[in-house]
């Protein structure tokens, strides 16, 4: 028989009910333990009972935590619809719903690399009634390239979902076979070849960057605005090497005419068992790929926080979700809110020493 426990709605209330509670109270004390009624109850305890009654009203949120949504909730995604983000928002609304019996609809507010939406969750009433599913560069890299109206205490992480490499990728002729070779190459030829990325202040870039600084070489960078134009460059024979996100490049892979030989990611992945993890190479600590996970305004009440992280990991954690994600080329990879917090911390703070050291400019939105 399934268990009758409300993941969504804790626990159920342990100890006496409030009002054999309150009358404890009152028999407890200068009483013998006998329960005062009638006339001899004094002011002072009257006046206790009466702070026990309005109470809820003295906790902002503690009343409405406990009956949580009791309308629908709006789940921003800071980009336009379609793209891997608007797919995975728009799965975990549908499973979320189902599970908790309230509507999570997903808001497209696009704009300034994802900054825009973001600005208005962190700007949201701190209720649990708006909420962002984003993924990492509107947290990690925008600080570094632009002048926003948000910091990490701004916002408090919730959860978060998974991930997907960026990857390095040469055309077939690249007279290297492994990621191993790849670093030795470019070690003793610096400033030799470039690489495509997705601009000055990328997470791609950065993620390069952070790595080519950590083997003692340098690569060219190239910008371009997005992941399908640095392919198209790369296969033109404008730049030696594509940046970006798998799917662009992967039919190229599998045609034989492009290899990728280094992940962004600490781990291979099975899907490309040519191309290194970094942490084959020594370089694990210097991970930077894209992820995601939703976040709320920083004042939002830890009750609503901790509901939300468990049904949305629940919803994160099923097969269902699983398999979207990996049709999506995708790594489930469920991080809780500590870690997530975590995560984020450590990430921007690398970042930003890597966007220092290659002389990144923040720019006003």
């Amino acid at each position: 028989m399934a268990s009758t426990h409300d993941p969504w709605n804790g626990a159920a209330p342990t100890g006496r009910p409030l009002a054999s509670t309150t009358r404890s109270i009152c028999a407890d004390r200068h009483t013998g333990g006998h329960l005062m009624t009638g006339t001899n109850r004094s002011p002072l305890w009257l006046t206790a009972l009466a702070v026990l009654a309005v109470a809820p009203a003295l906790v902002p949120g503690a009343a409405t935590a406990q009956t949580y949504p009791t309308r629908p909730v709006s789940l921003i995604v800071p980009a336009p619809p379609g793209g891997g983000t608007d797919i995975f928002a728009r799965q975990l609304a549908e499973l979320v719903s189902t599970a908790v019996g309230q509507r999570f609809v997903v808001e497209n507010r696009g704009g300034a690399g994802g900054t825009l939406g973001t600005t208005q969750v962190v700007a949201a009433q701190p209720d649990g009634y708006t909420l962002g599913f984003i993924w990492n560069s509107p947290l990690t890299t925008s600080p570094h390239s632009l002048t926003l109206a948000y910091t990490p205490d701004s916002y408090r992480a919730v959860m978060s979902i998974g991930f997907s490499s960026y990857v390095l990728c040469a055309r077939a002729d690249f007279p290297a076979a492994t990621g191993a070779e790849l670093v030795a190459h470019l070690k003793a030829n610096p400033s030799r070849y470039t690489y495509g990325n997705d601009g000055v202040g990328g997470t791609m870039r950065l993620a390069a960057e952070r790595i080519f600084r950590r083997i003692d070489t340098r690569v060219r960078s190239v910008p371009f605005a997005g992941a399908g134009e640095t392919a198209r460059a790369f296969l033109g024979g404008h730049i030696d090497f594509y940046g970006g996100s798998l799917p662009p490049i992967l039919p190229h892979v599998q045609a034989g005419t492009a290899k990728c030989l280094m992940l962004t990611s600490a781990d291979a992945n099975p899907a490309l068992p040519q191309a290194a993890g970094l942490q084959s190479l020594g370089l694990g600590e210097e991970e930077t790929v894209l992820w995601w996970g939703l976040i709320a305004p920083a004042r939002t009440n830890p009750q609503i926080l901790s509901r939300l992280e468990a049904v949305f990991t629940e919803a994160a954690r099923s097969d269902a979700f699983r398999q979207i994600m990996e049709r999506q080329g995708a790594t489930p990879r469920v991080l809780g809110a500590e870690a997530t917090q975590r995560l984020i911390r450590s990430e921007l703070a690398a970042l930003g020493t890597v966007a220092q050291a290659i002389g990144l400019q923040r720019q006003a939105q």
